[in-house]
């Protein structure tokens, strides 16, 4: 079952996609003539890497259908493939793999990452962001309403505690692959979102997916009330209508 809802997660388009900006800004290419946008979702930024490399040919590849479907209404000449990262492989080697906000959900980091570096060629970059707040209150406060007695037997292992190492581990495993030039920093950007319950309604459309992945009608209605009313306590906000939600992730760009 596809549990992306990409109107849901298009809800903050320009606080989601603004580090992806950031790291496109940062790739060290000049004219890539093949790309990889790994976990394109709706095609947003993917249109970014297009408008940066015109010449280029561009995959965008994601395994929601869903998100997939507002893809293909953005650029015909864009290959929208619909696969499984630790499934698929392009056709042949690119220049350069971008993947922004989508390796956190895959295990083992690894053979991840040594599936992604098959993909390139030998001058080939890859770029990559990923979330790395899974100690911020709104995800601790998530897993402690797992935890208690009504879901803890339902939602026992959805959700995972630390799915994104320290920097230093990802220095070890990009250097281990055999690339010499690598640059890995963090920031922690700090969100002013608007509207009701604005975590919550942030979270729906990532985090928060795997729960509703298990749990439906009643019971899904009834585990989010639980969890916004520790997210209000903590995520309070302000007198001017505002809330504020700091954001830490981790950037990693590597060539050989």
């Amino acid at each position: 079952m596809d549990r992306w809802n990409a109107d849901q997660y298009l809800k903050f388009s320009g606080p989601r996609f603004r580090p992806g900006l950031d790291l496109l800004a940062q790739v060290p290419l000049d004219t890539p003539e093949s790309i990889i946008d790994i976990g394109c979702g709706t095609g947003d930024l993917t249109l970014a890497i297009r408008a940066r490399w015109p010449q280029a040919k561009i995959t965008g590849m994601d395994m929601s259908a869903d998100m997939l479907a507002k893809a293909r209404k953005l650029d015909s000449d864009i290959d929208w493939v619909e696969a499984d990262l630790t499934r698929w492989q392009p056709a042949s080697p690119v220049d350069l793999v971008y993947s922004n906000a989508v390796l956190q959900w895959i295990g083992d980091h690894p053979a991840v990452f040594a599936g992604i570096a098959g993909m390139l060629n030998e001058k080939g970059a890859l770029a990559v962001q990923m979330p790395r707040n899974f100690d911020a209150p709104s995800h601790v406060l998530m897993r402690e309403t797992a935890a208690e007695p009504r879901w803890k037997t339902v939602l026992d292992g959805v959700l995972r505690r630390d799915p994104v190492a320290d920097p230093g581990v990802y220095y070890g495993i990009l250097a281990d692959l055999g690339f010499r030039h690598i640059d890995i920093w963090e920031t922690e950007y700090l969100h002013v979102l608007t509207g009701d319950d604005p975590v919550l309604e942030w979270v729906k459309g990532t985090a928060l997916t795997p729960v509703f992945a298990v749990l439906q009608g009643e019971e899904r209605a009834a585990f989010v009330a639980d969890y916004a009313a520790k997210l209000r306590r903590t995520y309070v906000q302000r007198n001017d209508g505002t809330t504020l939600f700091p954001f830490r992730r981790i950037f990693l760009i590597a060539r050989r």
